[in-house]
């Protein structure tokens, strides 16, 4: 596990961008299996491509005027049980930090894995979001 400290400013990002932090696998659960309508899972991370391309390609995604009824992130490293759970959900994509998936009905219907993310600037990652965004949300 990571120092909460060392984490915090990672965390806030997101949650000031509109994301609800869910820290326990039934959290987790809630939001995907009994929620209707689209929720957006970003897996955080301590790593530069989360830094540099994840976390800035969704914030930029989520203000564009479609997107998901509800965003969620865990974080990999401290939320253990959290990302457990939502990658239980994100079957059959191999586990990876970052990482961003749209669930439609608790459906999976998008995923972005970290070689998605690795050296691909955050604008792209945004219009890929988007693109998905207007066709399920």
């Amino acid at each position: 596990m990571y120092p909460e400290e060392l984490i915090a400013p990672m965390r806030l990002e997101l949650v000031k961008s509109g994301f609800t932090e869910t820290r326990t696998a039934e959290e987790v659960e809630d939001y995907i299996k009994n929620k209707k309508g689209t929720v957006l899972v970003v897996v955080n991370s301590v790593c530069g491509c989360a830094a540099a391309n994840a976390r800035p390609a969704v914030k930029m995604a989520v203000q564009h005027a479609k997107r998901p009824d509800y965003l969620i992130t865990v974080f990999a490293g401290n939320d253990v049980e959290a990302v457990k759970k939502a990658r239980e959900y994100m079957l059959p994509f191999p586990p990876s930090s970052p990482s961003i998936a749209l669930f439609k009905d608790g459906t999976l219907v998008h995923m972005i894995e970290r070689h998605h993310i690795e050296g691909r600037p955050a604008e792209l990652i945004a219009q890929n979001l988007i693109s998905a965004f207007e066709e399920n949300c």
